[in-house]
């Protein structure tokens, strides 16, 4: 009966976010092979741990009583493995940073060339704050709102959402429109496992303003969104970081709602501090804090 770290690992990675999909993507798998996994660990435990049909994905109570279980266990096996690094001829482990992608990657270019990194992770918030739960980051840039559990979390700064336009479409003569301007437009808009937190969030606002736009399924390669955007087959709502990605035919416009829609940057931290945590917080502060993003900025 005995399970094997990487069980768990497949197991721990569908738990947090309740997509196989999803899943099998941040593990660079197909889906067929991690279900089967899944189904062969169930059997191994005599156990059902998800409830899943073609929509959702639900964990059982036998699943939630595992998934603390695998994590802490997982957590320390990283544990281990640092442990035994960060004693190799007496040289420090590197700082293990996470960094989330709902802003873009350019936005910690200046944070990241400034501190000696093992490679960053760059993730969904919710699955950033699970690696930390879990022990394999000391740290993590997310986007808030996102449930982070236990874990401490020092704000940052903010970007404010901007309309992504086809450069031929009317509005894109505006220097400033309003979500009730974009209502008969087609929204790309990301799936709520994703960012379960920032997806309620916005929602919210769009039911205060009355917005109820017709939605499309965001691609997760902004390319592609763009080039999406650039033929005409939609509009975005995007934070302010990604008016950097230049693309002939795609503009970006202000909104008068952008500050109520903002994604907020926080640093999130593990239980047990690297010593590289102060070096990062200072840096973290001065390239992400509110003053960094204080200047206006031209959308173009």
């Amino acid at each position: 009966m005995r399970i094997d770290t990487r069980a768990l690992e497949l197991f721990v990675a569908v738990a947090t976010c309740l997509s196989f999909r999803q899943a099998a993507e941040g593990l660079h798998m197909t889906q067929p092979p991690l279900s089967r996994a899944i189904r062969q660990l169930e059997e191994r435990l005599g156990q059902r741990l998800f409830e899943r049909n073609t929509q959702h994905v639900a964990l059982t109570a036998a699943g939630r009583a595992l998934l603390p279980r695998a994590q802490k266990i997982l957590a320390l096996l990283d544990g281990a493995v640092a442990a035994v690094q960060a004693h190799d001829d007496g040289i420090a482990t590197p700082l293990r940073l996470g960094l989330t992608t709902s802003v873009e990657a350019g936005s910690f270019r200046a944070l990241t060339a400034a501190l000696p990194l093992a490679p960053p992770h760059a993730d969904t918030s919710p699955r950033l704050v699970a690696a930390l739960r879990a022990g394999r980051l000391d740290a993590a840039i997310v986007a808030l709102p996102t449930r982070t559990f236990d874990l401490a979390v020092e704000p940052l700064g903010a970007q404010p959402l901007l309309a992504a336009l086809p450069a031929a479409h009317p509005l894109a003569r505006r220097r400033r429109i309003a979500l009730a301007d974009l209502a008969e437009a087609p929204l790309y808009w990301f799936e709520r496992a994703r960012q379960p937190a920032f997806f309620d969030h916005c929602h919210a606002v769009f039911a205060r303003h009355g917005f109820t736009p017709r939605l499309l399924r965001e691609p997760q390669d902004h390319h592609v969104l763009l080039a999406g955007i650039a033929a005409g087959d939609g509009i975005a709502l995007l934070p302010e970081s990604f008016a950097a990605l230049r693309l002939r035919g795609v503009v970006y416009r202000s909104l008068r709602e952008g500050a109520e829609l903002a994604v907020h940057l926080g640093l999130a931290l593990a239980g047990t501090p690297h010593p590289g945590v102060d070096e990062l917080r200072r840096l973290a502060r001065a390239h992400l804090g509110e003053a960094a993003w204080a200047a206006p900025r031209k959308c173009k």
